[in-house]
């Protein structure tokens, strides 16, 4: 009877083992995530990892078109006279960032964590002289960039 007893608690001492060892591999194999940027209209926020991100390497400028061009984002609903809120990861702020909709710079560079902007301004294409009905608004950093894409609700 002690035979079987000890069985069992070596099969579970293994089995414990193994798990732990397993953990501790797939740990190992993640990626540090990326710094977040979050964009809030009203009481919608949405927050966003990068679209490109090198830590430390500075995006060229090919690089930072092509990052900008990324489509498949969140969407938040813009109304006329809304805010747009800005934030940023304090790492992104220490670095400083920018921030441009339809990759036509809004801000100069920023080392605060949060900006806020006019909504509505941010649908003006100024050079057609029209309204967007919805545009990509980038958040910046040397080595990154964060898209959300905005839409225009006219209630």
């Amino acid at each position: 009877m002690t035979a079987a007893i000890f069985r069992g608690k070596r099969r579970r001492a293994a089995a414990a083992v193994g798990a732990v060892a397993f953990g501790l591999v797939a740990l190992s194999a993640c990626d540090k995530p990326t710094p977040l940027a979050t964009v809030t209209v009203g009481s919608t926020t949405v927050t966003t990892e990068a679209a490109c991100f090198d830590e430390g390497k500075k995006l060229d400028q090919n690089a930072l078109n092509k990052c900008m061009a990324d489509k498949s984002v969140k969407t938040v609903k813009v109304q006329p006279g809304d805010k747009v809120r800005v934030g940023v990861d304090p790492k992104m702020a220490d670095k400083g960032w920018l921030v441009a909709v339809n990759a036509q710079q809004q801000t100069n560079q920023l080392k605060q964590t949060y900006t806020s902007l006019n909504g509505e301004q941010l649908f003006v294409n100024r050079m057609e002289q029209r309204f967007e009905k919805d545009v990509i608004l980038s958040v910046i950093t040397e080595d990154g960039v964060w898209n959300v894409k905005l839409e225009l609700d006219k209630g």
